[in-house]
């Protein structure tokens, strides 16, 4: 009998012939801000791969290991809310502030809005790539985050763009990811931090309601990066 179930998402496997990691995210509301709109924040309609990196290190992070997100499913219709937000334009040098300088937010205080998604829910796969010198092979570390996962344990709580966003996870379960397919134009894919700081970006696609994550994006000059 015909069904309207679809197949499994079939992702590549590792080197080592394992598939991803998976974890489910959920929260009441996130905001994963366009770089072009820098007055006004105004959020992608899925999560970007930076973010569901920041994600999966709060959960689980070492620096002899690195996660490369493969694919996100969106398991929520995309709905947007408008806030208005308090923020300060002026940042006291590191120097001043341990001198106890603070920041005087009423004379430097503007009103911005911000377009953010409302009742969100993500389900991440990523391969976890252990460095040469680790002292672990990569299965080791995916059997780590999988416990952690699992005991809801992170070393700080996640969140979904911004830090007043937290996000709940754990275990992914049968929730069927959304029937929608968009444009979403260029997509911060990874920051090196270097130094010296590059960045590299892809043309992102929500693909019947999964982000599908390039494995290496497009270099630009860090200082260009926001003219896209």
């Amino acid at each position: 009998m015909p069904t309207n179930e679809r197949p499994p998402l079939l992702l590549p496997r590792s080197a080592e012939g394992a598939p991803p990691v998976v974890v489910q995210v959920s929260g009441s509301g996130a905001l994963f801000s366009r770089p072009e709109l820098k007055v006004e924040r105004v959020s992608y309609p899925v999560m970007t791969p930076t973010a569901a990196r920041g994600v999966l290190e709060a959960i689980f992070w070492k620096p002899q290991m690195r996660y490369q997100v493969m694919a996100i499913e969106v398991l929520k219709p995309i709905r947007q809310f408008t806030i208005r937000r308090n923020e300060t334009h002026h940042v006291v040098p590191l120097a001043a502030a341990v001198r106890g300088e603070r920041v005087d937010t009423a004379a430097h205080r503007d009103q911005r809005n911000a377009v953010c998604l409302r009742n969100v829910a993500y389900r991440i796969h990523a391969h976890i790539h252990a460095a040469e010198n680790a002292g672990k092979d990569a299965a080791a570390y995916r059997d780590q985050f999988r416990r952690r996962v699992s005991r809801g344990a992170c070393f700080h709580q996640p969140f979904l763009g911004t830090r007043e966003f937290s996000a709940d996870f754990g275990d992914p379960d049968d929730s069927e990811r959304i029937r929608h397919t968009e444009d979403l134009g260029v997509m911060l894919h990874t920051i090196h931090f270097g130094p010296p700081v590059r960045m590299e970006w892809f043309t992102a696609r929500l693909d019947d309601g999964v982000l599908y994550v390039p494995a290496p994006g497009i270099e630009v000059p860090a200082g260009t990066s926001g003219e896209c």
